[in-house]
């Protein structure tokens, strides 16, 4: 157990007083436009890269911040908490920037992670396809081999950051039909010739995030682009799940607890029946119930920051922790939106949007399906139930 509390040990106050202020200066203002726009500007990449907010765990030696899990953490709670979810630091710095670190040659770490750390170059995951949903052995891209560089063909979807990124970690297949976890990973610049952006998705909510379709067509990658081994790409995804769900996590609880005070401040300032809502009793139930439940989130989301800190998180909790929170963040902002009426349904009021946004978390880096199967496993083994 920790000498102090998990919130205490794992803040930094000063740190995120200076992430609030770059929110509240460069972000507020601008996300609804961006919404319409339906993309980030990339001019607040360079801003976020100038000061120290992208790759902050990465080393000095690659010019990186060079802090610690902490403050990623922070800058991705008072990102989620401002309801900015078109701005995905998170997804560059905490996703693709690791697999650069851990797998990539020394020659494309001195390349890239300088570069990405500035805001200069957008890095995004190219992972799913039209026909595969979660299950990443099933991906039909393929890599092919040829003398000094490795030909690749597929198409990809739902790629975060898809218009924007300059820089893809994309999977693919290099074994034969036969073998499922033949996946290698590649480092893929949009520049390439036969690299094609698709249009940007209509989605349901997060409407400044540019999601997009992705087109290879025979795309020549040179062959020291290659992240790690050949073959071993599976492993090497299976290995940052753990990371990369918990940042979800993270962005989940922040979210709904943003969401909890803007409600706050509506129910205290709104009137029905001659009487401020929050004083009819349904709304006081419904907002104690509600702070408590996220009160449990915080302990238990920022145990496993921890936890993550120290090299003790396992897959397992990750995915409890991804599990957890998105599906409460899912139920709680529908209840806020339940307290603001008619107005909830609103797209002009924060509640509204937080709604829309929050339906994915449900789905990205893993269904919550998919998480009670792994959790399940971790006690089950490999039992399996009877095939009708």
């Amino acid at each position: 157990m920790l000498d102090q509390p998990v919130a205490a040990a794992i803040d930094d106050p000063v740190f995120r007083e200076a992430v609030s202020r770059f929110v509240t200066r460069e972000i507020v203002p601008h996300h609804a436009d961006w919404e319409t726009a339906g993309q980030v500007d990339r001019a607040l990449w360079l801003k976020a890269g100038e000061a120290g907010l992208l790759c902050p765990t990465l080393p000095e030696e690659y010019g990186c911040p060079g802090g610690d899990f902490r403050h990623a953490a922070i800058i991705t709670e008072e990102v989620a908490r401002a309801g900015a979810t078109g701005v995905l630091f998170y997804l560059h710095s905490e996703i693709v920037a690791p697999y650069v670190l851990h797998y990539g040659s020394e020659a494309l770490k001195q390349r890239w992670l300088p570069e990405m750390a500035a805001g200069r170059a957008i890095g995004a995951i190219a992972m799913s396809e039209p026909s595969t949903g979660s299950d990443v052995r099933a991906i039909r891209s393929r890599a092919v081999r040829e003398g000094d560089h490795y030909v690749l063909k597929g198409q990809k979807i739902f790629i975060s950051n898809g218009q924007t990124a300059d820089l893809f970690m994309v999977a693919a297949k290099t074994g034969g039909a036969e073998d499922g976890d033949a996946i290698s990973l590649f480092l893929v610049e949009a520049a390439l010739p036969g690299f094609g952006r698709g249009r940007v998705l209509d989605k349901v909510g997060m409407k400044a995030q540019d999601t997009s379709e992705i087109f290879l067509d025979d795309v020549r990658v040179p062959a020291d682009h290659l992240l790690g081994e050949e073959g071993r790409g599976f492993q090497y995804l299976v290995e940052q799940l753990a990371q990369e769900r918990l940042m979800v996590a993270i962005a989940a609880v922040a979210a709904t607890e943003g969401a909890l005070e803007h409600t706050i401040d509506y129910v205290t300032g709104r009137e029905t029946f001659g009487q401020p809502l929050a004083s009819h009793q349904n709304t006081r139930f419904e907002i104690g119930d509600m702070l408590s439940q996220i009160k449990v989130a915080r302990v238990f989301i920022d145990w496993c920051v921890a936890e993550h800190m120290a090299g003790r998180l396992d897959g397992t909790t990750a995915s409890m922790a991804k599990l957890w929170t998105t599906e409460l963040q899912c139920a709680l902002i529908d209840r806020c939106l339940q307290l603001h009426g008619g107005y909830g349904y609103m797209r002009e009021y924060p509640i509204a949007r937080a709604w829309a946004d929050a339906r994915v978390q449900r789905i990205y880096g893993g269904t919550s399906e998919i998480m009670k199967e792994i959790v399940a496993r971790s006690r089950l083994g490999g039992v399996r139930g009877h095939k009708r």
